[in-house]
């Protein structure tokens, strides 16, 4: 028999690998063609040349038994260093390769530092809408997920309750922007105030609170928005970035954990990530990988394409009466259920053959959310679907 906690797990397993799946069984029967699933995240952009290019590379100057061997936990020193600077040129910090962790992508990054931080009990802050295996990840370490609700005019975070939810268990506190799923990026005047909020409240309760910024979109934005670096606001801030989404890799796992010098505790903290590295079973992030990412830190992918879609479906989408907020970064559109039940809303569009995922999967029901990171012929081929949909619930009558 499994345990109980598993038990859990796979009778609530992602809503979004679900729907993938049922995009598959879908396309088996009526052609991949005829099929539009906007569930996964999955980049169609392919990576950068520049990434074939520094594979080859590596293989043919590298000692394959030293490439293809252990490692220090935290990574070769060379990419952590080569990551550092990289980072203190394009946004002003002092780090080096003694503040990097490299990980086995974002996920990793975030189990790490959660297994190194928490206590039983101890409490973890997320900002409603946010990515569901939030949940999962606490719980992997008993800690205790306390979720502030939506924003759902902005969708910036709620800094009034939060402020109102940050007690003397509170451990960390978890911010994604730009955001998944909503795209939206959190203002400057937001992050400060979510700072100060917090600098008073560690004073307040005589405490350490860890705000760790999940950074996989980070270089998906589009027109002239700015992201803050949030270790520039914030002592006690860990920084989780991945290569999922800027290069396409997102099989690859690949990542890193940035942990400042002036964090508290950081000599600590740094020396217990790499350990947690290794007892979770990662023992080090992919060798190739590492040192191909090292060679390719200028390297971008297509953000245009990814803009494209963006427009394309949002224009088609407000005409035809949905309501959503335009995304700023990453690329989800996080749109309005023209009912309440937005499950029922994507059994109904299931009907169609298009597929998304229902809001509640992130702690905000009434929404689903769409992926645009697809073809723009899959974009194209569904918008006579949706308009369907739109008519099926009254939404392009009323546009008209």
């Amino acid at each position: 028999m499994i345990s109980e906690k598993m038990i859990d797990l796979v009778n609530n397993s992602s809503a979004i690998r679900a729907m993938f799946e049922e995009g598959r069984r879908l396309a088996g029967i009526y052609g991949a063609e005829n099929v539009f699933d906007f569930s996964l995240g999955n980049p169609n952009v392919p990576a950068p040349a520049g990434i074939k290019t520094a594979i080859n590379e590596i293989l043919n100057e590298e000692n394959s038994v030293v490439l293809h061997g252990y490692m220090s936990n935290t990574g070769y020193e060379d990419v952590r260093e080569a990551i550092a600077q990289s980072l203190n040129g394009r946004f002003d910090t002092g780090f080096t390769s003694k503040n990097i962790i490299m990980t086995v992508g974002a996920a990793g990054g975030l189990n790490v530092i959660l297994k190194t931080l928490l206590n039983p009990g101890d409490e973890v802050i997320v900002f409603a809408p946010f990515f569901g295996e939030y949940r999962s990840y606490v719980a992997n370490y008993d800690g205790t997920l306390v979720v502030i609700s939506p924003d759902t005019q902005t969708f910036q975070p709620n800094l009034t309750e939060f402020e109102e939810k940050i007690t003397a268990k509170t451990k960390a506190v978890i911010v994604n922007s730009p955001n998944n799923p909503t795209g939206v990026v959190y203002a400057e005047e937001t992050i400060k105030k979510l700072a100060e909020i917090m600098e008073r409240k560690q004073e307040e309760f005589g405490i350490d609170i860890y705000l760790i910024s999940d950074e996989p979109y980070r270089e998906l934005v589009y027109t002239d928005v700015t992201v803050p670096y949030l270790t520039k606001y914030y002592n006690n801030t860990i920084v989780g970035y991945s290569f999922s989404k800027s290069l396409s890799l997102p099989g690859e796992r690949i990542g890193y954990l940035v942990i400042p010098d002036a964090v508290k505790d950081y000599d600590l903290i740094f020396s217990a990530a790499g350990v947690a590295t290794r007892v979770l079973g990662f023992v080090n992030a992919p060798s190739l990988m590492q040192k191909t990412v090292a060679r390719c830190l200028n390297e971008k992918t297509d953000i245009a394409y990814y803009g494209r879609n963006r427009d394309t479906l949002y224009n088609a989408l407000s005409e035809y009466g949905f309501e959503c907020i335009k995304p700023e970064g990453a690329f989800y559109l996080f749109v309005k259920s023209p009912i309440s039940d937005e499950k029922a809303f994507c059994e109904a569009a299931k009907k169609q053959n298009v597929l998304f995922v229902p809001g509640s999967t992130f702690a905000c029901p009434g929404y689903v959310r769409i992926s645009y990171c697809v073809s723009y012929e899959t974009i194209e081929g569904s918008l006579p679907k949706f308009k369907k949909i739109a008519e099926e619930f009254g939404l392009f009558a009323q546009a008209e």
